[in-house]
């Protein structure tokens, strides 16, 4: 049984990530070791397991990863990229993070990084349906480079709510 049986879902790229998540909360109700206490090991079981398909369903770039994976095409995701116009730009992404020091700036890269994943992703569905494999990997480890690009941003955000509200308290005292 695949990740994508087990939520009754066709094998894609494409998700309805609100179905998959209502599945996810149906089928960690129905297992949990609390409503299962008769065999509390195979509900422990069953439950991370759940847990552990949605973790890796839920992700754009893990979802890619799992879809190579089922035709047997992922090794090798933990390469570096060699792709050194991608490099640069990369660069180029994690200077602007770090010299960001407003939201708008933040959300300003948040957008051109959304762009750079939406052509990833359709550059995989192409890789995919060709059967390129190394391109599809490759595309691969950029979505999984942008995602800790997009968690990085977030922190950055919350640095910033978090000094704003420090210094209105400051100002309150």
């Amino acid at each position: 049984m695949t990740y994508f049986d087990l939520f009754d879902l066709e094998p894609s790229l494409d998700l309805d990530l609100d179905a998959l998540k209502t599945k996810f909360l149906a089928l960690q109700q129905q297992y949990h070791p609390d409503h299962n206490q008769d065999n509390i090991e195979q509900a422990v079981t069953e439950s991370s397991e759940i847990n552990q398909a949605y973790t890796m369903l839920k992700q754009i770039d893990s979802r890619a990863a799992y879809l190579l994976k089922l035709q047997k095409q992922d090794a090798g995701l933990e390469q570096s990229i060699h792709d050194f116009e991608f490099l640069q730009s990369a660069l180029d992404m994690r200077e602007q993070l770090d010299e960001a020091n407003t939201v708008e700036q933040l959300q300003q890269l948040r957008e051109e990084i959304q762009q750079w994943v939406d052509s990833l992703i359709r550059e995989f569905k192409l890789d995919f349906s060709a059967q390129d494999w190394s391109e599809a990997r490759d595309t691969v480890r950029k979505l999984r480079f942008f995602r800790h690009v997009l968690a990085d941003i977030d922190k950055a955000e919350d640095k910033l709510f978090d000094d704003d509200q420090f210094s209105t308290l400051d100002d309150d005292f």
